[in-house]
């Protein structure tokens, strides 16, 4: 579902799609009544997340910057709690007490503002690296009684030299039996502290068990993958990608992938988000003007792919559009199809939005997404990087507020003991379905979906475990 912004979101003129500035609040003994003076002073995280980190980095000062970003950045400065910081003995939990709670009607509760060390900011979103096993398991989609599978293994990583791949039944982890995580709802396991960690993993494959020590390193991503044709059951060409993560480091697989997909002379695209959590505006836009060809111009005019909207303090100086671009490889569909699942969110969730905008059709395969339609322009201070809201993402015909997500247009349950792509694969299947015959899949959903308020339900509850996130640049 999408709404159209009310007046109570700011609709200040637009800046030009440029990398945005943000604002060094104020040093301490300088910071209360002198933001105004200081706002146009850095360009810093919105084109990178470097690190401020010029205070004393004394907790005092930690807080003390803190809330003076928050009170000029936050999207929801307005109407978030103000609680003295002297009350908390921890810079994150001062950091958690700012957060908006859900106080207005048109907007839930920030679900979505998180920090994380700067280091490893940059070097997921500017080195396309990360650390960590590389695994990833369907941990909030299994239920009690059904045994955990391994839905994903990064190409580089310590996991995939092991042999790990999607389909491997989990029995247990470092000790612990996959009915213990199951019913503590706790799969931290999966989630390395420092390079170096081991994961031992008990995994049932074809019946054989087997034991598997994964140690956690420092790996490239792997953002585009699985580039393939493939042909309908009625021989209709459909051009398949996944793409997991949209750093920059995407641009020369998208543009290989779609120049296969025209070589080939594909006449349906399929275009696999389900586990994509997001990242750079602009790859995001990328990806969507591949799929848009001309469709994404006017008069020879570049349309508008998302426009992102700042708090009122802001807005003047920081609104933005973001358009469409040219390349030679794109293929110009009236039509694509999007695999999705409660883990397609952020910048990969403003893709279908962005198209939807310009009017090309998408038609979503899978699950209801995760529900992000806003954005952060992270900053960092003190070796931390905070990624909190600070605007709220609109597409061409002024559409957002997807707050519950997308729903699917064809509703259909994921196999994880299939190959995300393989010709057996449930949600390609579905789409080449609709591809020949124009309408989903009697049989797409092996039960009854869950109602709206079940799945908003669930979906403010989950915690995702891709790196979601929308980054202005």
């Amino acid at each position: 579902m999408t709404i159209s912004p009310s007046n109570l979101s700011p609709t200040l003129p637009i800046a030009s799609p440029t990398c945005s500035s943000a604002a060094r609040p104020p040093r301490p003994g300088r910071r209360r009544g002198a933001l105004a003076a200081i706002v146009a002073a850095l360009v810093i995280a919105g084109c990178g997340g470097n690190d401020d980190g010029l205070g004393d980095c004394s907790q005092f000062d930690q807080k003390d910057w803190l809330g003076a970003f928050m009170n000029e950045w936050y999207f929801w400065y307005a109407i978030s709690p103000r609680p003295n910081p002297s009350g908390f003995g921890n810079v994150p939990g001062y950091y958690d007490a700012l957060l908006y709670t859900g106080t207005d009607p048109n907007f839930p509760a920030d679900r979505w503002s998180r920090s994380e060390s700067t280091e490893s900011f940059n070097r997921f979103f500017g080195d396309g690296r990360s650390m960590g096993y590389g695994v990833a398991v369907n941990g909030f989609e299994v239920r009690p009684g059904q045994p955990p599978y391994v839905r994903y293994v990064e190409p580089a990583s310590d996991a995939a030299v092991r042999g790990v791949v999607r389909g491997d039944e989990v029995v247990s982890v470092n000790g612990r039996t996959a009915a213990e995580l199951i019913n503590s709802d706790d799969f931290s396991l999966f989630a390395a502290s420092n390079a170096g960690d081991r994961l031992t993993l008990q995994l049932r494959r074809a019946g054989t068990l087997r034991t598997v020590v994964v140690e956690a390193r420092v790996f490239d991503l792997t953002p585009v993958s699985g580039a393939a044709v493939v042909q309908s059951p009625a021989g209709r060409l459909l051009g398949y990608l996944m793409v997991k993560d949209m750093v920059s480091q995407a641009h020369g697989g998208l543009d290989s992938a779609f120049g296969l997909f025209g070589l080939r002379g594909v006449q349906d695209l399929v275009i696999d988000l389900r586990y994509n959590g997001g990242g750079l505006v602009s790859v995001g836009a990328t990806v969507a003007s591949y799929i848009a060809g001309s469709r994404g111009f006017s008069g020879g005019a570049p349309r508008e792919y998302a426009r992102l909207l700042y708090n009122n303090k802001r807005a003047a100086a920081n609104n933005q559009s973001f358009v469409f671009g040219s390349f030679g490889n794109a293929l110009g569909v009236p039509r694509v199809y999007v695999l999705t699942g409660p883990r397609t969110a952020s910048a990969s969730e403003q893709v279908i939005n962005g198209l939807r905008g310009v009017n090309v059709q998408v038609v979503t395969v899978g699950d209801t997404t995760f529900g992000k339609p806003v954005g952060s322009l992270p900053q960092g201070y003190c070796g931390t990087t905070y990624s909190a809201v600070n605007f709220e993402s609109t597409n061409a015909l002024n559409q957002g507020r997807y707050w519950d997500g997308f729903d699917a247009t064809c509703p259909v349950a994921e196999d994880f003991t299939v190959a995300q792509g393989a010709l057996s694969d449930p949600l390609l299947v579905a789409a080449a379905h609709h591809a020949d015959n124009g309408t989903c899949p009697v049989t797409a959903m092996t039960k009854p979906p869950p109602s709206r308020a079940e799945k908003t339900a669930q979906r403010r509850a989950w915690k995702i475990d891709e790196r979601e996130g929308m980054v202005p640049r």
